[in-house]
């Protein structure tokens, strides 16, 4: 198994993954531009794990100059508890750090028990002192 940074042309990949993965949610912001300008704001962050050139992992991680975000960690199903996720948050972190990122989030929806139990096994501390609140300025339901 191969780790490597997320290309713009792992996109196609990377959707499949995300729709076979339960929990994950693809909104407009997941397209291919926005992915690419995802990539180009945040390079050396975002990673995939191939298994003879075939995506079976990846994550994607940004920062706003302060503190880094995680999304879309995803593992192919038949693939799980090889630790390839804590693998890829690991790498994300390690990457973080060396910019000088010493804290980072992760949003996970509150029914995907699957992904808030493994946040919460690998150390990872659930928030409840503070709201999401979300705008969106555009007219689409999914952006």
């Amino acid at each position: 198994m191969n780790l490597r940074q997320m290309l713009p042309s792992d996109h196609p990949a990377l959707i499949e993954l995300f729709k076979e993965t339960p929990g994950v949610t693809l909104r407009d912001a997941d397209s291919y531009q926005a992915t690419e300008r995802y990539l180009e704001r945040n390079p050396e962050l975002n990673f995939v794990i191939e298994d003879k050139e075939i995506i079976i992992a990846c994550v994607m991680c940004g920062h706003d100059g302060r503190r880094g975000y995680l999304q879309h960690l995803a593992v192919k199903p038949n693939y799980r508890k090889l630790g390839l996720g804590e693998k890829l948050f690991r790498e994300c972190l390690s990457s973080l750090s060396e910019i000088g990122i010493d804290k980072t989030h992760i949003f996970v929806f509150k029914d995907n028990g699957i992904a808030n139990d493994f946040w919460q096994s690998k150390g990872w501390i659930l928030r409840e002192d503070v709201n999401l609140y979300s705008y969106t300025s555009s007219t689409s339901t999914n952006a």
